[in-house]
């Protein structure tokens, strides 16, 4: 039996305790929250702690999961030509605890911005979607399914647990 493979990844929304969210600008993706795969053996937690250092420059710590996310079509990495298995992100709430600002290999520049203002940056449907769970967040996680047939198109369902 050969074993499925599946991408695991967790996302950190970074809240500054002034009404602010940390977002990076990604080469590929524009504006998004910082978050990406965890390494072999790496925990979620210290997974999504370790993105949101290597792409900001902050320091945080992670306050409550808020959504499961499951990307459930396989489609083409940016080269066109790699396959990208089903993805399953975990979206955490989290506080920065120290750090500075400095954008970095995977990103090119990143900012505070209001917390209601975020939407006016991030461009990408699944990312703009992730996002509206953690602005509706009422303190029971989501799950999320969502079907990708190209980077600026998603078909999403949403399941929450109360």
């Amino acid at each position: 039996m050969a074993f499925p493979t599946h991408i695991v990844s967790a996302g950190g929304i970074v809240e500054d305790g002034n009404g602010n969210i940390l977002l990076v600008k990604a080469h590929d993706d524009g504006w998004v929250y910082p978050g990406g795969i965890t390494e072999v053996g790496e925990n979620l937690i210290d997974g999504v702690i370790r993105e949101i250092k290597e792409e900001s420059g902050i320091d945080a710590t992670v306050s409550q999961l808020i959504s499961v996310v499951s990307n459930t079509a396989a489609h083409k990495w940016y080269d066109g030509v790699t396959d990208v298995p089903t993805k399953v992100m975990f979206d955490f709430m989290c506080k920065a605890v120290g750090g500075e600002l400095a954008a970095s290999d995977e990103t090119s520049e990143c900012r505070w911005v209001p917390k209601e203002n975020v939407l006016d940056f991030i461009t990408l449907p699944a990312i703009r979607m992730r996002y509206e769970a953690y602005l509706n967040f009422n303190g029971s996680v989501n799950y999320v399914e969502y079907i990708t047939a190209t980077t600026l198109e998603c078909n999403v369902k949403i399941h929450r647990f109360v």
